[in-house]
C-alpha cells in the first residue's frame, strides 16, 4: 500500500513544552487515514520531531505500508534518517535507531524536505498537542 506520512514536532521554547502530529495518507487518493499527536512534556524542537516522524511510521505500518514517502519540514531529520548527515547528539541517537528499524519494517521509504507551508496538517496537530499540554 502506497502511503505518505506528514510528520512534524516543535517546542515553545528549546528545550520547552514539546508536541508532535503525524499524518497519513493514502497515496493515490489523499484521504487522510490516520493522525496522531501527543505532547511531550518539556523537550528539544529536534526530539519532538524524531517523536512525529516515529509516530507517523508506527501508523503507516499499522495500516499495511509497503510504500511510502515521509515529508518533513525538519531539514536535520530528514538529512540523517536519509543518510547524508550523521547523527551525533547522544539524545537523537536512540530516536534515529527506533525510526531506523521502523523503517526496516516497511519496505520502500523515501524521506523528503518541505517547507512549513506545506506541511500544514502535521504542524496543526503539533500545535494543538503543544497547545492542550499548556492547559493542563
Amino acid at each position: 500500500m502506497r502511503l505518505l506520512v506528514e510528520a512534524d514536532g516543535g517546542s515553545r521554547g528549546n528545550p520547552g513544552p514539546a508536541g508532535y502530529g503525524a499524518v497519513v495518507l493514502d497515496a493515490e487518493s489523499g484521504e487522510v487515514l490516520a493522525e496522531r499527536s501527543e505532547g511531550l512534556g518539556i523537550a528539544t524542537n529536534n526530539v519532538a520531531e524524531y517523536r512525529g516522524l516515529i509516530a507517523g511510521l508506527r501508523a503507516a505500518i499499522e495500516l499495511g505500508g509497503t510504500d511510502v514517502e515521509v515529508r518533513m519540514d525538519s531539514k536535520l531529520v530528514v538529512e540523517q534518517m536519509s543518510g547524508r548527515w550523521k547523527v551525533k547528539h547522544p539524545a537523537m541517537q536512540p530516536l534515529a535507531r527506533e525510526a531506523a528499524g521502523l523503517v526496516r519494517q516497511l519496505g520502500s521509504v523515501r524521506f523528503g524536505w518541505v517547507p512549513r507551508e506545506r506541511n500544514k496538517r502535521a504542524d496543526r496537530l503539533a500545535n494543538l498537542a503543544m497547545d492542550a499540554q499548556a492547559a493542563r
